[in-house]
Formats: structure tokens, sequence, C-alpha cells
């Protein structure tokens, strides 16, 4: 007779684990903490940088100023004797639609002529020209609160910083036209939304010097010489830029014969 022979299946639920197998498990933990670590940190960097390129971004495409008109005005002794040049530039600026804040002192005015290039700045302005280290690049007598002092000291007067120079050739100045909120100043030449200003700029040429009227301002101690040379029949190219946002151009060919005219429209 057969054995009687049963298969048995042996069920073994322990388990040793060495210390090689809790090495590995510790390693895998470690690694994801580091690589979780590792992604929070790069999100977190990334998103700075998108919310920072963001905003610049935004700034650069409604920063915006626009100049509204331009108008130029003769030197003179009287109504009959005037310069045979265009020797001061008023522009009428306001800001676009939906523009941000502008701070005029840092905006950069270029001026040229088709022969000479000025790049102005504006007259409080305290370190485009200033000495290096320095503060003292402001406008010679720039005056925090009175704009028809400013406006006399461009046309007649020199500042001493880094060189001697000519104000005509190297400054800007304002006045304010509407300014709702009183938040735009001399000292202060910030424009918002609404806000609508007087950019002078000085063209007075070598042969304008012996006048001793620019409008109402009395330049009897004698007008400086801007370089720019507007007679009639001049390709005149303005460019403002300002700290951010895009660039402004202002371009225009004066008039074949000025006339009797003492003030000249010359833009749009």
């Amino acid at each position: 007779m057969k054995a009687n022979r049963k298969k048995k299946l042996f069920e073994n639920t322990s388990a040793q684990v060495g210390i090689g197998t809790l090495i590995i498990f510790i390693a895998m933990v470690l690694v994801a903490a580091v690589a979780a670590a590792v992604l929070i940190q790069t999100s977190g960097t990334l998103q700075q940088k998108a919310q920072s390129t963001g905003k610049q971004a935004t700034q650069e495409v409604s920063s915006n100023l626009i100049v509204k008109n331009i108008e130029g005005i003769r030197a003179k002794n009287s109504s009959t004797d005037m310069s045979s040049t265009i020797d001061l530039l008023k522009l009428k600026v306001g800001l676009n639609v939906g523009s941000s804040p502008v701070d005029v002192n840092q905006v950069v005015v270029t001026i040229t002529d088709g022969t000479t290039a000025n790049n102005l700045v504006y007259a409080g302005n305290t370190k485009s020209y200033s000495n290096i280290g320095a503060s003292d690049g402001a406008m010679d007598g720039f005056n925090e609160t009175d704009a028809a002092a400013n406006l006399r000291t461009l046309l007649v007067n020199q500042t001493v910083a880094r060189t001697t120079f000519n104000n005509c050739a190297h400054y800007f100045t304002v006045d304010k036209i509407r300014d709702e909120d009183s938040s735009f100043s001399q000292a202060n030449p910030v424009m918002n939304t609404g806000d609508l200003i007087d950019i002078y700029i000085a063209t007075t040429s070598s042969t304008a010097t012996k006048y001793n009227y620019v409008g109402s301002i009395d330049t009897s101690e004698g007008l400086k010489d801007s370089g720019l040379n507007l007679v009639p029949r001049t390709v005149v190219n303005i460019i403002l830029t300002p700290e951010s946002g895009v660039v402004t151009n202002a371009d225009f060919v004066t008039p074949s014969s000025y006339g009797v005219k003492e003030a000249v429209q010359l833009y749009p």
C-alpha cells in the first residue's frame, strides 16, 4: 500500500530587515526631502521674478508722455526788432490714459537741429552733472518754488559743476498748467494722470544773444548760446525719454518764414 502523503504549505509571516535596507530607506527619504525643498525654493524664486518682470513690463507699456503741441518764441528788443531764429520752445505735455506717474526729474529730453544735439535734464536734477559722489548737479540758482525765475536762469546763466557750461545747452525747466491734486512742484515734479505741464527748451542761437526779451522774460543780462540754430526750414527732432516706459518723439519743420510773428506754432 502506498503511504498516504499529504502536502502542506507552510506560511512564514516573519521577516528580517537588515541594516542595509534601513540605510537605503533613510537615503530615499532624505533625497525626497531635498528634492522637495529645491522645488519649493525654485518655484518661489521664479514667482518673484515673474512678478517683477510683469511689473516692469506694465510700466514700460503704460508710462507714456504725450506732446500736445509745441510753440516757438523768438527773442526780441521790440515788436519790430526780433531774432531770425526760434529761441525758446514751449512743449505742452500730458500723460496717456492709464499711464503710471512720471517723475520729470528723471526725464531726458534730446533735441537736434540736424547739426547739433543737446541732451537735457531737469534743472533740479542733482545727479546728472554732479561731481563724482556729490549732489551738486542741479542748475546753479535753481528755485524750488518759482518757475519763472528758473526759466530766466535757464536763458541767461551758467552752471559750475564738473565743468562750467551754459544752462540752455544742458537743462530744461517746467511749469504746471493743470494739477488737480497739487502733487506737482518745482522741487518734486511728478506727473499723475490728468496733469498737464509746459516743458521749456532753450534754443537760443549765437545771433540771438543781443536781444533783451524772450516773451515777458527780461534777458538784458545776456542770452547764452545753446548751440542750436532754428532758422526757417529747419528739421527738428525732439525725443522725451522717461525713466521707464516708451519714448515720445516729436518731429517738425520750422516754417519757411517767421514773418512778424513772435510766437510760432510748430507742432502738430
